[in-house]
C-alpha cells in the first residue's frame, strides 16, 4: 500500500478520535475517508478495520474523562455488560445485510435532534436529580441495547446519540453525558471489534497507525472537552449533529 494513503487514513484517524471525544461523530471522517480510500477491500474489512482506531481513540478520551467526572460505576457496568453483546449481534447482522434501508429514517429522527437542541437552549447544561434509582437502571438497559446494536450495524454518529440518550433519559449534562457516553462506546466498539477478529476482517497494518492518530486525537479532544465545559460541548454537539445529517442526506439522496 501507497505510504501516502496510510498517512491521509492517519490525518482522518486524529482528527476523528478529537471530535468523537468530545461529542462522538469521528465514524462521520473516519469511515467514508476509509471508505474512499480502500475501495478494493470489502466495505466489512475496512469496517472491521476501522474498528481499532475507534476503540483506542475512545480508551484515551475516557481515561482523560474519569480523572475528572464522578461516575455512577453500578449503572455504567450494566450498559457496557449489555452494550457489548448488542454490538456484536449489530455487527453479525452487518455481514449478511445492507444497513442502507435505516438511513431516510436516521435523517428524520437527526433533522429533529439538531432541531430540538438548537431551540433548548439549557438542553444538557445541567443534571437532573428527580430521575429514580429504578428508572435510571432501567432507562440504562434500553439505551444499550439500542445504541449498542445500533453501533455494531450502522456506526457513524453512536457516540452523538450515546450523549443525546444520556441527557435526554438519563438527565446527566453534557460533560457528564459524554464521559459516560465513552465508556459505553469502549464497550460496543469491542463487542464489534470480537466479532471482525472471529470473522478476519481486520488488517493490522492499516489499523495500528491509525489507532495511533486516534489515540492521540482522543486524548487532546478529552482535555478540551473538560477544560471548556458544557457550553463549548453544545455547540460542538450541535456542529456534530448536523454533520452527520448531512451525512445521511447524501447518503439518501445521491
Amino acid at each position: 500500500m501507497e505510504t501516502y494513503i496510510i498517512i491521509l487514513l492517519c490525518l482522518a484517524a486524529f482528527f476523528a478520535g478529537f471530535i468523537d471525544a468530545i461529542v462522538g461523530g469521528g465514524g462521520l471522517i473516519q469511515t467514508p475517508i476509509g471508505l474512499i480510500l480502500l475501495p478494493s477491500l470489502p466495505v466489512s474489512t475496512v469496517i472491521g478495520t476501522l474498528k481499532i482506531p475507534a476503540f483506542s481513540g475512545t480508551a484515551f478520551a475516557a481515561r482523560q474523562y474519569l480523572k475528572e467526572v464522578n461516575i455512577n460505576w453500578k449503572i455504567l457496568t450494566l450498559m457496557m455488560v449489555l452494550a457489548l453483546p448488542s454490538a456484536f449481534l449489530g455487527s453479525t447482522l452487518l455481514t449478511y445485510v445492507s444497513n442502507d434501508f435505516m438511513k431516510p429514517l436516521l435523517l428524520i429522527v437527526l433533522s429533529l435532534l439538531a432541531i430540538y437542541t438548537y431551540a433548548k437552549k439549557n438542553f444538557g447544561q445541567h443534571q437532573v436529580r428527580d430521575i429514580s434509582a429504578r428508572t435510571q437502571i432501567l432507562n440504562a438497559m434500553g439505551i444499550s441495547f439500542v445504541v449498542g446494536f445500533y453501533d455494531g450495524f450502522i456506526g457513524p454518529g453512536t457516540g452523538s446519540f450515546l450523549v443525546v440518550a444520556f441527557i435526554a433519559i438519563m438527565g446527566f449534562d453534557f460533560l457528564h453525558a459524554s464521559a459516560n457516553a465513552k465508556m459505553v462506546n469502549l464497550a460496543t466498539n469491542f463487542g464489534s471489534i470480537c466479532l471482525f477478529m472471529l470473522k478476519g476482517k481486520i488488517i493490522w497494518a492499516i489499523a495500528i497507525p491509525m489507532a495511533i492518530s486516534n489515540a492521540i486525537g482522543g486524548w487532546l479532544g478529552a482535555k478540551l472537552a473538560i477544560n471548556r465545559g458544557n457550553k463549548f460541548i453544545r455547540i460542538f454537539f450541535l456542529v456534530v449533529v448536523v454533520g452527520t445529517l448531512i451525512r445521511f442526506a447524501y447518503d439518501v439522496f445521491f
